[in-house]
């Protein structure tokens, strides 16, 4: 492999675009520098892609039909599995309240159509490099810790596991007492329950928990 392909060695990139021949030209450049590039047409299809794939990047159109790239950068950010990949908005709209706009939905990286495939290139390995950095951080522990700490005999019971599924889902204490067919005070006393025994402080930490230990 070439030096200049090293870069991209093994990187996954997914791109999206509805123009199948800015999706040739980008993925042919990208290829050639040595990244693996996967593409799609729409959002709605990107996010079917990432329900079993995780790339390093995630390069996407804006306007598109079905779910625009604003619409698709909110899922990925909510999703605690995507929220750290770094995206990188494609927009034929060069204004400043347009990039405003495409770097507070959650973009990184706000590039204006037509591009030198160059620049995209040094946007793409600029962001990966970055992304590597703040993981090494929180790998070394300078930063937040990537995962929720909690103490590693925490044992739940079986119905607090039922509970804090719910919580991870998003539900409120009211659902689910309903769902298990309990007051909303005995679900509470569920969530202060876990809370103490975990060391977390609130219900979204406790939800985050859940997610990443697979209980949910």
């Amino acid at each position: 492999m070439t030096k200049e392909a090293s870069v991209g060695e093994h990187k996954r990139l997914l791109l999206i675009d509805d123009d199948p021949n800015l999706i040739l030209l980008v993925k042919d450049y990208l290829e050639f520098r040595g990244y693996e590039v996967i593409t799609s047409e729409n959002g709605q299809e990107a996010l079917e892609v990432l329900q079993k794939e995780t790339p390093d990047m995630i390069i996407c159109d804006v306007m598109m039909p079905q779910m625009d790239g604003y619409s698709l950068v909110e899922q990925v950010r909510k999703d605690p599995r995507t929220s750290w990949i770094p995206v990188l908005f494609l927009s034929a709209k060069g204004q400043s309240q347009d990039k405003i706009k495409g770097l507070n939905t959650g973009a990184d990286v706000y590039m204006v159509k037509p591009f030198e495939p160059e620049e995209l290139v040094a946007q793409v390995e600029s962001s990966l490099k970055q992304a590597s950095r703040l993981i090494q951080r929180q790998d070394k522990g300078l930063d937040s810790a990537p995962k929720i700490q909690v103490p590693f005999d925490v044992e739940l019971t079986p119905t607090e596991l039922r509970v804090v599924q719910f919580v991870a889902q998003g539900m409120a204490n009211r659902e689910i007492a309903e769902k298990l067919n309990v007051s909303q005070r005995t679900i509470e006393s569920h969530v202060s329950n876990m809370l103490g025994k975990t060391g977390l402080h609130n219900r979204t930490e406790l939800a985050r928990w859940a997610i990443e230990n697979s209980m949910a």
